[in-house]
């Protein structure tokens, strides 16, 4: 599976002409960490309304809307009706974690078609602070997306699954658990600049090796924290978003790719479908990895990171460690990464990747206060669900980039 099919990629080209049509005009966040007494909807709904807000727009203007929830099937449904929108286009696509991200190709065609005008994407969790407990939400999580082959071995999932890919990125390329720890430490450096960032003291790598185990090889400051939080973003044509108050992020690329959905049932442990959705999706931008100013990847255990700075082109297969070691995506690394700290030291309330959306739409504004990065036109935001399952990879640039 590590080679992509020709015809893959040619179906990016099939997509090009969307590139640079739509814009984010609209991004926020809301109740990121610990936010007693409130619900999933509650911190959704506020997301909402400041990204609407943001946008210079009022919820009357959204016509469009996609979310989802790992609690219910029909989350659309309450969604709108709390909103009070009437919407011509719905997406309630869930893929896991990546969905917020593989939202915005469909909702790409529905605004370039004329089908609606401003596209609500939103996601809200109180995973933290909620009072229905964990192991009531797991086990219905169980009941919603059973998995016959691995339940019966009673695995601690998801870590079980990620500690798997670790293991063998190490056996195979002599990874080391230094270098996971790296991208632990940096994501905590980068976290120390942000003030919405949950855990924001200092971190250091004998501190990641010496923490508690949770999964051989992965300590509990190898594995994402448990928030709450909510976030959303607001799309509109890119003509339209020009006369909007914030300046337009620019869609380029967007490509979903999904090769399993158990562990087990992984064709390489070392190898995501990333390298199909980020290989489609800088197809349609016409950039490469190289072109980035900054990657927003999914890092919900570090060996998340390596896996898909390899994966997305930014180094060899096998030469993740080495890329992410001394520094190399911490502030003045060779590459910035999670720029936000990202999901294990900023947030991640059950599914993160509208944070990382909204990250990126901050630094390419130029309005990410002391973490802002210097150079900010280009940037590669990717998603990940269930084990390693769902890929979605979504490149965005500012006016320059068109």
């Amino acid at each position: 599976m590590s080679r992509i099919p020709q015809s893959h990629l040619d179906a990016a080209a099939v997509n090009r002409p969307l590139r640079g049509r739509v814009a984010i005009a609209g991004a926020a966040t809301y109740g990121c960490g610990e936010s007693p007494g409130m619900d999933d909807m509650t911190l959704l709904v506020r997301a909402a309304h400041a990204a609407v807000q943001d946008a210079g727009l009022t919820m009357q203007d959204i016509d469009g809307l996609a979310t989802c929830s790992v609690n219910a099937t029909m989350w659309a449904m309450p969604v709108i009706e709390h909103l009070g929108i009437n919407p011509t286009y719905v997406d309630s696509t869930m893929v896991g974690g990546s969905s917020f991200i593989a939202h915005l190709l469909p909702a790409m065609r529905a605004l370039d078609a004329g089908q609606c005008k401003a596209v609500l994407v939103c996601y809200g969790s109180a995973q933290r602070s909620a009072t229905f407990g964990r192991k009531e939400s797991i086990t219905a999580r169980r009941l919603l997306d059973p998995q016959p082959y691995e339940a019966p071995y009673e695995p601690v999932m998801p870590v079980t699954a990620y500690a798997l890919a670790a293991a063998r990125h190490m056996h195979e390329f002599g990874t080391t658990r230094a270098q996971l720890a790296e991208v632990a430490v940096a994501a905590r450096a980068w976290a120390q600049q942000n003030p919405e960032a949950f855990m924001r003291d200092p971190l250091t790598i004998d501190e990641v090796l010496a923490a508690r185990p949770i999964a051989s090889p992965l300590t509990v400051r190898d594995c994402c924290l448990v928030t709450d939080g909510g976030g959303a973003i607001v799309l509109t044509r890119a003509d339209r978003a020009r006369d909007l108050p914030q300046p337009p992020v620019y869609l380029l690329g967007n490509a979903t790719a999904i090769w399993h959905r158990q562990i087990s049932c992984m064709p390489d442990l070392t190898i995501t479908s990333a390298a199909q959705s980020g290989a489609q999706a800088f197809a349609m931008a016409g950039l490469k990895a190289a072109d980035m100013d900054m990657a927003q990847v999914y890092d919900a255990f570090t060996i998340n990171t390596i896996l898909f700075l390899e994966d997305l082109g930014f180094c060899a297969k096998g030469e993740g460690g080495a890329f992410v070691q001394g520094g190399g995506i911490a502030p003045g690394g060779r590459l910035a990464v999670n720029t936000n700290g990202g999901g294990l030291s900023c947030v991640h309330p059950g599914m993160y990747g509208i944070f990382a959306l909204v990250e990126a739409v901050r630094q390419l504004r130029g309005q990410a206060g002391a973490r802002q990065l210097k150079r900010h036109d280009t940037a590669v935001v990717h998603g990940n669900g269930g084990t390693l399952s769902s890929q979605s990879t979504a490149i965005l640039g500012t006016a320059a980039t068109l």
